[in-house]
């Protein structure tokens, strides 16, 4: 959490037990979006249905990648970048995205 919202924020709020609301978590960086109750359901499907659509290997180099960075230093994460951008170029779905781009078309991802 101090690395999301500062050492500051976040020893106050784990030492007063603090409640906050999901728009001030929001406004903080902890949570990514906060919607409405009414429409809670339709959005959150909405993005679900995005990522359905993305080649699904290529979601989980990045989030390895994420998560990586917070033990690795800048030269480090260079590195392990470069070795999955190598990983993700063998990948059917790389070469579906690229056909994609070159015939004008949106990509089938097939999770290969």
């Amino acid at each position: 959490m101090p690395r999301l919202i500062g050492w500051q924020k976040a020893s106050a709020l784990a030492m007063l037990g603090e409640a906050i609301s999901a728009t001030e978590a929001e406004e903080m960086g902890m949570i990514y979006k906060v919607f409405p109750d009414e429409t809670f359901a339709e959005n959150s499907k909405s993005i679900a249905s995005v990522l359905a659509t993305m080649p699904t290997r290529g979601l989980a180099y990045t989030k390895q990648l994420l998560n990586m960075s917070f033990t690795t230093n800048f030269e480090e994460q260079i590195h392990d970048e470069d070795i999955f951008q190598q990983k993700a170029a063998q990948t059917a779905d790389f070469k579906e995205g690229v056909n994609a781009f070159l015939e004008k078309r949106k990509p089938l991802f097939k999770g290969e």
